[in-house]
């Protein structure tokens, strides 16, 4: 499929149903993120796969958001391994974990398994429940999994500004 096909074919399910994502196909998701991009290929990222029924849930207890997918990966990054920009006010751990995370989203797409970004919990409590390292950071979760018969994009899924409204040339 063409990338802005893929693009604009994905949405974010929220009804999923109780198929399981094959090995080889999770593999493939996976294999997306291992290979996005980070600041000085420092690869700081950890994703873990939550699909056992104990994980999920303690993922259900930090939000409303998992509709029923049967895999979550949550994308965390290690804070003592990231590049300080030069100014010193910033770190790259917030953004690479989150290009790791659009990779995880996209290369779903493409293998054919719809997927949500939810940053709609509670990342502390999750990170306590899962007894994650101390030194990591959790930045986001990604529902993983097939739609449900009847679910579909909300409908402004294809609302977008013009780019005249979004993009300056200087």
């Amino acid at each position: 499929m063409e990338f802005n096909e893929l693009a604009a074919k994905r949405y974010s399910c929220k009804k999923y149903s109780s198929r399981g994502i094959e090995e080889d196909v999770m593999e493939k998701i996976l294999e997306a993120g291992r290979l996005a991009p980070t600041a000085k290929n420092l690869q700081e990222q950890h994703v873990y796969v939550l699909r056992s029924a104990e994980a999920l849930a303690k993922v259900d207890e930090t939000t409303p958001c998992r509709y029923g997918a049967p895999v979550v990966l949550a994308v965390a990054y290690d804070k003592d391994n990231v590049y300080t920009y030069p100014d010193g006010k910033r770190k790259s751990g917030v953004e690479d974990a989150a290009i790791v995370a659009t990779h995880l989203m996209l290369g779903a797409a493409d293998a054919g398994v719809d997927s949500c970004w939810v940053n709609c919990f509670h990342p502390d409590k999750l990170h306590q429940l899962l007894g994650l390292p101390d030194n990591e950071e959790l930045l986001m979760l990604l529902d993983l999994g097939y739609a449900a018969e009847g679910a579909g994009p909300l409908p402004n899924h294809e609302s977008r500004k013009p780019l005249s409204e979004t993009v300056t040339y200087m």
